[in-house]
C-alpha cells in the first residue's frame, strides 16, 4: 500500500549520501540569490506608476501571509525534498509528484527560455556585439546553461559560493544604482509622478499579478536542500523572514527608480533595469560607458547565479522525488556518494533547459515579445505548483498537530486556513491570468491587443503555453508510472516511523 508518510528503501540510503554544509547565512544568501529576480524588473516597471502600488499591495496581502505559513512549516518539517515531502505527508504520493514536476521544471524553463535570452542581450548591448541567431549566440546560451547546471553537480560545499556571491553581488548592484538614481535626481530632476501616476486600475492589476507573484514566491524553496542544512529547524523561519524582507526592498525601490528616470514608453522587459541604468550613470560623465560595461558584465553573473541557485534547489526536490518512486523510478533518484548531488537530474536539468532555449529561439518576434512570453510559461507552471501546495501546507497544521513547530504562527488553525486562503486566491488570479491573458480583461469589458500587447499571436501564444503545460503533464503521468517498482520497496514500518518522526502508527511525534 502506498502510505503517503512512509519512504522507500531508495530515499532512505540516497539520504546518506547528504552532507550537512548550509548555515544560516548560508541559507539567507541561496535563497536571495534564487528569488529575487532582479530581471523582471523591467517588465513590471512597464506597467506605470501603478506598479508600484500593486508591488506594495502584494507585499502586504501576500508576501506577509504566505512568509509566515511556509516558515512555520519549513520550520517544522525538515526532511530532504521540501515541498515534495510536504504534499506528499498531506496528500499522497501522485499529488506531491505533480507539485514537484511543477516546480522543478518552471526552472530549466527559466534559465533556457527566458535568463539566457536577458543575459545575451545585456552583453550584447553593454559589453560586447553578439549576432542574434548567430554560432556566438548559441554559444553564450549554452554557456550560460551549462554554468549553472554544473554549479549545482559539485558538492554543495563549493557550489554554494556562486549563488553566494550572486546574492551578495544583487544587493549591491541594486543598491548602487538606487544611490546613483538620488544622485541623478538630484541634478537633472525626477519625471513629474504625481499622486494619480500610481491609482491601481483593474487593467493594470490583471496585467502585472502574475509577474509579481512569480517575483514574491520561492522563500521556502530552500527547504528542498534541509537534509543539507546544519539546523534546518531554527534557521529557515529565519531565513524565510529575513530573505521576504530583502525581497520586498529589492522590488519596491528599484521599480521606483525605474519609474522616476524612465519613459514608460521606454520600458521593456529586457532594456527596462539597464535602460534606468544607462540614463542615470550619465553622472560619470566620460566613464559611463565603462560603468556600464563593469554593471551588465556583473549582472549577467547575478543572473548565472540566480539560475545556480534554483538549479541547486529544485534538482534535489526532483531527485528525492525520483527516489521515492514519483518520477521515473530510481534512475533519477541517486545521489553521487561523494559529491551527495544529484547529477542525473541536474543534468536533466540542463537537457531541458537547452531543449527549451533552442524551441524559444524558433519563435518569431522581438527579443523582448520572446522573454514576455517565456517569462509567462514559466509563470504558469511555478504557479500552479502553488495551487498544490499551499493547501497542503495548511493542512499539515491540522493533521500534524503534535509535530514540533520552533516558530509557530500565532493564530489558531482557523486562523491559519484563512491565510492559506488568501495566499490560494492570489495565486489562483495570477494563474489564470498567467496561462489565458486577456480573457479577464474582455469578461470586465477592457479593451485588450494580444498582439500589440505580447508581440505573437494569441494562436502562437496559447499553442506554446498549452502544448508546454501538456507535455508536462505527460511528463508526470508516465514517469509516476514508471516509479512503481521503487514505491513498492518501502522501508520497513520501523525505520518509516523513525525518519518521519512518527509512531508506527502514522502519527506524526514531537521532536525530542
Amino acid at each position: 500500500m502506498d502510505q503517503p508518510i512512509a519512504s522507500t528503501r531508495l530515499a532512505q540510503e540516497q539520504s546518506q549520501h547528504l552532507q550537512k554544509s548550509l548555515g544560516r547565512f548560508d541559507i539567507l544568501l541561496l535563497v536571495v540569490a534564487a528569488v529575487i529576480s532582479v530581471e523582471v524588473l523591467g517588465q513590471v516597471s512597464g506597467f506605470g506608476g501603478e506598479t508600484f502600488t500593486w508591488t506594495l499591495i502584494l507585499a502586504v496581502t501576500f508576501l506577509v501571509p504566505y512568509g509566515l505559513i511556509f516558515a512555520e512549516t519549513g520550520g517544522a518539517f525538515t526532511e530532504e525534498g521540501g515541498v515534495y515531502v510536504w504534499t506528499k505527508m498531506a496528500f499522497g504520493r501522485v499529488v506531491a509528484a505533480i507539485t514537484s514536476l511543477f516546480t522543478w521544471v518552471t526552472q530549466p524553463v527559466w534559465v533556457g527560455g527566458a535568463m539566457a535570452f536577458v543575459a545575451v542581450e545585456t552583453w550584447s548591448e553593454y559589453v560586447g556585439h553578439v549576432e542574434a541567431g548567430s554560432v556566438s549566440d548559441y554559444i553564450f546560451k549554452l554557456a550560460f546553461i551549462w554554468i549553472t547546471v554544473t554549479s549545482a553537480i559539485v558538492s554543495l560545499k563549493h557550489g554554494k559560493w556562486l549563488p553566494s556571491l550572486g546574492a551578495i553581488l544583487k544587493v549591491v548592484f541594486l543598491t548602487f544604482f538606487i544611490i546613483v538614481t538620488l544622485i541623478y535626481g538630484l541634478q537633472h530632476g525626477f519625471n513629474g509622478l504625481e499622486l494619480g501616476f500610481f491609482s491601481p486600475t483593474l487593467a493594470g492589476f490583471l496585467g502585472v499579478t502574475p509577474l509579481l507573484l512569480f517575483s514574491f514566491l520561492g522563500f521556502e524553496s530552500g527547504n528542498s536542500a534541509a537534509g543539507e542544512m546544519k539546523d534546518p529547524a531554527k534557521d529557515v523561519p529565519i531565513s524565510v523572514a529575513r530573505s521576504s524582507m530583502i525581497a520586498a526592498a529589492s522590488y519596491l525601490l528599484p521599480i521606483l527608480a525605474i519609474l522616476l528616470v524612465v519613459p514608460l514608453d521606454q520600458i521593456t522587459g529586457i532594456g527596462g533595469l539597464f535602460g534606468a541604468v544607462a540614463t542615470v550613470y550619465t553622472v560619470f560623465g566620460p566613464a559611463a560607458e565603462v560603468m556600464l560595461a563593469i554593471s551588465a558584465v556583473i549582472f549577467c553573473f547575478v543572473l548565472v547565479s540566480q539560475g545556480a541557485a534554483w538549479m541547486i534547489i529544485s534538482d534535489r526536490m526532483q531527485a528525492m522525488a525520483a527516489a521515492d518512486g514519483s518520477f521515473f523510478g530510481g534512475f533519477f533518484g541517486r545521489f553521487h556518494p561523494k559529491l551527495g548531488t544529484p547529477i542525473r537530474v541536474n543534468t536533466l536539468s540542463g537537457v531541458v533547459a537547452t531543449l527549451f532555449m533552442l524551441a524559444a529561439m524558433q519563435l518569431s518576434g522581438t527579443s523582448s515579445a520572446l522573454f514576455g512570453v517565456v517569462l509567462t510559461i514559466a509563470i504558469s507552471t511555478f504557479l500552479l505548483s502553488y495551487l498544490l501546495a499551499i493547501p497542503a501546507v495548511v493542512r499539515l497544521r491540522s493533521k500534524y498537530p503534535l509535530a514540533d513547530r520552533p516558530f509557530k504562527v500565532p493564530v489558531s488553525n482557523t486562523g491559519f486556513r484563512i491565510l492559506g486562503a488568501i495566499c490560494f486566491v492570489w495565486i489562483l488570479i495570477g494563474s489564470w491570468v498567467a496561462i489565458f491573458p486577456g480573457t479577464l480583461e474582455v469578461l470586465f469589458g477592457l479593451e485588450y491587443d494580444f498582439e500589440a500587447t505580447w508581440g505573437v499571436s494569441q494562436f502562437t501564444f496559447e499553442a506554446f503555453a498549452l502544448g508546454t503545460l501538456g507535455c508536462i503533464l505527460a511528463l508526470g503521468l508516465v514517469g509516476y508510472a514508471r516509479g512503481k517498482r521503487v514505491r513498492d520497496a518501502v522501508a520497513p514500518i520501523s525505520d518509516a516511523a523513525h525518519h518521519a518522526g512518527s509512531d508506527d502508527n502514522g502519527a506524526l511525534l514531537p521532536r525530542s
